[in-house]
């Protein structure tokens, strides 16, 4: 019957094993019956062979040395006959590896790996070949041969451990094995408990099962039995995905003492800091991590980041491109790269990455939704909506979280089918706010999922509205020239230098275009001219002038929604909005704003005097040098849980802003919240709650400075009293101060309000000259300064006032130069950088 078999699955094949080849199961199962059936079939007539005895006939006589005498010479050499041999030729291959298995095994013995070994040679043999199957990945071969030595011993310690990591490696693939595996090692250390080998292991299986803690109390007993490198670093790992950065730098560096030359150890080392905000601390030990190893791409690619997130942008790059020049296909360096270079402004370079990113893997939902991103925001909608919808499509699977950019791309589908509709339309003539559905709006702005009832698509693209084209800088006119270039200056003195902000020559542009629409729409406000603003005629408002600003601010960046908040639906204004900001969670510290932590803790002290000054005075001196030795913020808490019974688990502190309308009156400003149990699960956050009372109460505020601001800019037009160009400055300033503590957009107040003082200060004949000092932030210098005169001295010391120099008045209308989206976006793609003079 198996003769027969052959003879039809090899009929032809003779000679030709690229046509056996396909037939080798068959052939393997056939070779197994042979070995079986060998008294039965009288052409092999010799006993059956072990696989160790075959594998050494195989390699004394192969197929082409048949022709002498052999043990084979019995073999009556029929066309089946050659068939089968080639069969065996293409086996001998497996019994090879068998054979290395069986040394294997014997170095193992040697070596003295066996774990739990026992006295019996022949039984550490066998336990050996177990350990040799896991180690070649044949996990459920090595669970059968365990098995088979405990069905002998039960309590065979070694095989049960054994068993028990094979279980664990199947885990991997198939969660129900990992109970098999721990039922094993738990049976281990209950027949031995000193051995930190398998609390390791066990902490192997545990963690992958999101049982954190239990794995760390594992690792801990097992450095306690016996402290190595390998434990510490394991350890530290888990407390790193815990976020417990500082105790997982303290056994990173306890393994690193213990063995040196870690490179891996080096670099999680420097994501602790880096994920601490201590970004020239991790920089130091990236570098360190590159020291040991000098082709380390994932370190080369941590620098990378660190320096961007300091704002250094020459350095990421040159970090990121050492990381692609060890593996000009690592996707990880490339991705990052490219988002680097689009919140640059270097958009086209970004396109080049996401595309090689997207050839390498095809279904990269971060390199999709970028790639789509950065062609609508060069204006190609054809191209970075069909990008946008390849992300829509990419649905999560069932019980799976959506990824970030999966709930961010239908918002940005819809804004950039709305943006090519309206890309001829002068600006002027449609509102943003209003033209978008309020609940689109409202889901957008709280990045909720896109769940809206009956919503109404876009239009989608119309085929006679053509993408934008690139425009050659050569192409404007001489006047439009030095337009662009002073927008650049302009921008860039708007620039922070605060880690954690890096610089965008695409926002600078707009930015600085802004600032100079913002100046000639003042002038010609405070020269008795109008404005048009949404297809009407008609003076300036205070929020038309803001108006400018975020127009350039949302066309910048279309993937961050610049929203009114005060335009959405009612229902979601009265619930008010909240701008929340985490300056400290656990120990994760927000670098952007560390320079004001004194200022806030300084705050939050007087408060709590005040406080007690009120409800409990006689305890005041007591409370007041407590709070002398308080250094940090973390120290708070622990002080007023002491003093105050009914701080539990936190407590808020609300700052307040006085009116200057209203004398003696004051609005509420920004919550201060502490919270946590312990060092290290603290949150120390801030948050601006806009509400429909509060946003009113702020607009009036605003209105009357707006008001008076008009009148006397009218005045200044008229004058040349240089305390009316003050007068003028200190209003300008006081509608900002109010303008950042109400915090009125959803995205970008901040630059909105910076780029409106200082076009506003422009109109009324004064030119910033200095840049924004290291460290300090607008919108949070305003929200921190007690009144609106402190924000003024302030800021009008570091911008450095100077006389406007009259060349200014002669630049062409910003908003009759680009009145549409195109021309807008036309002018932002323009490269200008081999043009225009560079200013310190």
């Amino acid at each position: 019957d198996d003769f027969a078999t052959c003879q039809v699955y090899c009929s032809g094949c003779f000679g030709n094993p690229q046509c056996c080849h396909s037939n080798i199961c068959m052939l393997s199962n056939l070779f197994v019956n042979f070995q079986r059936k060998t008294e039965k079939h009288k052409f092999l007539a010799f006993p059956p062979l072990r696989i160790k005895e075959l594998y050494y006939v195989f390699l004394l006589y192969p197929v082409t040395g048949f022709t002498q005498e052999t043990i084979f010479s019995s073999f009556f050499l029929s066309f089946v006959c050659h068939c089968c041999l080639l069969m065996y030729v293409c086996l001998s291959f497996h019994l090879y590896v068998l054979h290395l298995s069986q040394n294997q095994a014997k170095l193992f013995i040697e070596q003295k790996k066996i774990p739990f070994p026992v006295d019996n040679h022949n039984t550490n043999e066998e336990l050996a070949i177990g350990y040799v199957l896991i180690g070649n990945g044949l996990y459920d071969e090595a669970i059968k041969h365990f098995s088979l030595l405990l069905q002998g011993d039960p309590e065979l310690v070694s095989a049960i451990y054994g068993r028990g990591i094979a279980y664990g490696k199947k885990s991997l693939q198939d969660i129900k094995n990992a109970d098999l595996a721990l039922y094993e090692l738990n049976r281990v250390i209950t027949l031995e408990p000193s051995w930190p080998e398998v609390y390791e292991q066990r902490a192997e299986i545990l963690s992958p099962l999101g049982r954190i803690s239990e794995a760390l109390g594992d690792l801990t007993k097992a450095i306690q039995l016996q402290p190595s490198a390998r434990l510490y670093r394991h350890r530290g790992t888990l407390l790193f995905i815990s976020e417990d950065y500082v105790a997982a730098m303290e056994d990173f560096q306890q393994s690193l003492e213990l063995k040196k030359n870690q490179p891996i150890a080096m670099l999680y080392k420097g994501l602790t800091f880096f994920h601490r905000g201590m970004l020239k601390e991790a920089i130091e030990t990236f570098k360190e991590a590159l020291k040991l190893k000098s082709d380390f791409i994932d370190a080369y690619k941590s620098l990378g980041q660190a320096y961007r997130e300091l704002g250094d942008f020459e350095s990421a790059m040159e970090s990121f491109q050492k990381a692609l020049m060890l593996n000009q296909n690592h996707i990880q360096s490339l991705q990052l790269r490219g988002m680097m270079l689009y919140h640059h402004g270097s958009l086209q370079e970004a396109i080049g990455n996401f595309k090689r990113c997207l050839q390498l893997e095809p279904y990269n939902e971060v390199c999709q939704y970028m790639k789509g991103l950065s062609h609508v925001a060069m204006g190609q909608f054809y191209e970075g909506i069909k990008a946008q919808t390849k992300v829509m499509l990419n649905d999560p699977l069932l019980g799976q979280k959506a990824s970030s950019e999966y709930l961010k791309v239908k918002y940005l589908r819809e804004y950039s089918r709305y943006l090519h509709s309206h890309l001829d339309i002068p600006v002027a003539e449609y509102n943003v706010d209003q033209d978008l559905p309020g609940n689109f709006k409202n889901h957008w702005a709280k990045n909720l999922p896109f769940l809206i009832e009956d919503y109404e698509e876009q239009p989608g693209l119309q085929p006679h509205i053509k993408d934008v084209l690139p425009q050659n800088f050569d192409s404007y006119s001489s006047d439009v020239q030095k337009l662009i270039c002073t927008a650049d200056h302009l921008g860039a003195l708007m620039q922070y230098d605060t880690p954690g902000f890096l610089p965008n020559r695409r926002i600078h542009r707009a930015m600085g275009l802004a600032t100079l629409e913002v100046m000639q729409a003042m002038h010609r406000t405070w020269s008795n001219s109008k404005v048009r603003v949404n297809g009407k005629t008609r003076q300036m408002q205070w929020r038309d002038m803001f108006d400018i600003a975020v127009k350039w601010r949302r066309i910048a960046d279309p993937d961050q929604p610049v929203l009114w908040l005060d335009q959405m639906p009612a229902r979601s204004l009265s619930r008010g909005f909240n701008n929340h900001i985490n300056l400290i969670r656990g120990q994760i510290i927000n670098i952007r704003y560390l320079a004001y932590f004194d200022n806030i803790l300084d705050f939050i002290k007087d408060r709590i005097l005040v406080y007690h000054g009120a409800y409990n005075p006689r305890g005041l001196l007591e409370v007041r040098q407590a709070l002398e030795n308080v250094n940090k913020v973390e120290d708070l808490l622990p002080i007023m849980k002491q003093f105050n019974s009914k701080t539990r688990d936190g407590f808020t502190v609300n700052s307040k802003v006085p009116s200057m309308k209203d004398l003696g009156k004051e609005y509420d400003g920004f919550t201060i919240t502490i919270t946590g149990d312990r060092v290290g699960n603290m949150l120390f956050s801030v948050e601006t709650q806009t509400t429909e009372e509060r946003t009113q109460q702020y607009q009036s505020e605003i209105e009357s400075i707006y008001k008076d601001l008009t009148a006397k800019g009218k005045a200044l037009m008229l004058s040349t009293e240089l305390g009316d160009a003050d007068a003028v400055c200190n209003l300008i300033l006081s509608l900002v101060y109010y303008f950042c503590n109400l915090m009125p957009l959803s995205r970008g107040s901040s630059v909105v309000a910076y780029s409106v003082v200082m076009g506003a200060l422009m109109a009324s004949g004064k030119e910033v000259i200095g840049r924004i000092p290291k460290g300090k932030l607008v919108d949070f210098e305003s929200m921190t300064t007690p009144s609106p005169d402190s924000f003024s001295k302030t800021a009008k010391h570091w911008m450095n006032l100077k006389s406007l120099p009259s060349w200014y008045q002669s630049l062409p209308s910003v908003a009759e130069t680009f009145p549409s989206t195109r021309t807008m976006i036309e002018v932002l793609n323009t490269d200008s950088s081999s043009h225009c003079p560079k200013k310190s």
